[in-house]
């Protein structure tokens, strides 16, 4: 199988990481891969050759341009499957895909799309009628599919995503009421919100700490809203970081207050280290989550209840190794890389032998 995905770039993000991790878990005896950033390349392009897959770069802005240096390169490289993830890459991949007669095209969808018009959505439900699959890395998001795109429940797939465990190996939690979050600083992380419920919960537990992992455009708005509600000893923004697992093995629980998710990895990593989780109930948080047994769920944008959660927690602190623990084996069972690279090699074979019939 020759087979070409398309992303926007291969920067840091959640969906960079799937595709690193497809790369890395990927038998080339059983498929051939190569990875196509629209834009620009990013730290997982190194990662991803490494793993002996190819990475080419396009780099134009103009669409048009796009779509035919695009098809170009498909016709070149006689691709048998172009797989193309979020709603760019799925317009302009699709297109060009078909315009070089490429047999099968699959678009992988990894979250709500939060912030995007109904331009954008109309365009998703256009070009998903010339697709063959389109993966659902949620079942929010395969609902989603179904219910708000009307696409056919033949053509959408739930593929869970999936994380190393060998890089997150399990330490537990350190004990200590010291939480946690790594996100891009940007809106749809509402990281506001986390802050606000730090002020409110600070006082009943003066010892309560945040740390903040990522950098984003939003940090500026961050910095004052920490200094404007008198949290600076509480909270502290710890940048872009790249021993992750030594930093979540270092705090008590992690915590997460997005407006939209798909399959979160940072969930995933800290539930493999063995920390209990705070998360709000959006997108596919409830399939990772389990009530009461790996963690807790809460309401999105309301920062009363989080900081209620996050003192339960605080509270609860003799469950959090039980909580730990049970996070650890769901990730195991249901989130490892390889299971995931698994289901997307049987995708493409079941493709294949379509076309064979």
């Amino acid at each position: 199988m020759n087979v070409c995905h398309v992303s926007v770039s291969l920067k840091t993000g959640g969906l960079e990481r799937v595709l690193s991790g497809l790369a890395a878990n990927t038998n080339r005896d059983d498929c051939k891969l190569t990875f196509v950033a629209l834009r620009d390349e990013g730290r997982f392009a190194a990662e991803i050759r490494k793993a002996g897959a190819t990475v080419e770069t396009l780099g134009v802005a103009n669409r048009w341009r796009m779509v035919m240096r695009l098809t170009r390169f498909f016709k070149r490289n006689r691709f048998n499957i172009v797989h193309t993830h979020n709603i760019y890459p799925h317009l302009y991949g699709t297109l060009s895909a078909r315009l070089a007669g490429v047999r099968f095209v699959v678009n992988t969808r990894h979250g709500q799309r939060a912030g995007h018009g109904w331009k954008s959505r109309f365009l998703f439900r256009v070009a998903a009628h010339f697709v063959d699959r389109i993966v659902a890395v949620s079942d929010d998001a395969a609902t989603l599919c179904k219910e708000e795109d009307k696409i056919p429940s033949g053509k959408v797939l739930r593929i869970w995503n999936g994380i190393d465990i060998s890089d997150f190996g399990y330490r537990g939690s350190v004990g200590q009421p010291i939480a946690v979050c790594v996100a891009r600083l940007a809106a749809e992380k509402d990281l506001v919100t986390l802050i606000r419920a730090i002020a409110i919960a600070s006082p009943m537990v003066p010892e309560l700490k945040l740390r903040i992992i990522g950098e984003g455009e939003k940090r500026p708005q961050l910095e004052s809203l920490v200094s404007e509600l008198g949290v600076g000893g509480q909270v502290e923004f710890m940048g872009e970081r790249e021993n992750i697992p030594e930093l979540l093995a270092d705090c008590g629980f992690y915590v997460s207050s997005s407006l939209s998710e798909g399959i979160s990895l940072t969930i995933l990593e800290a539930m493999a280290v063995g920390l209990p989780v705070i998360a709000t109930k959006v997108g596919g948080n409830p399939e990772v989550v389990i009530e009461s047994e790996t963690g807790m769920l809460v309401p999105a944008a309301n920062p009363q209840c989080l900081a209620e959660a996050m003192l339960a927690m605080c509270r609860s602190q003799n469950a959090w190794d039980k909580m730990g623990l049970a996070g650890r084996n769901r990730v195991k069972e249901c989130f490892d890389a390889r299971t995931m690279t698994t289901h997307y090699l049987a995708l493409y074979r079941e493709l294949m032998g379509e076309s064979s019939r």
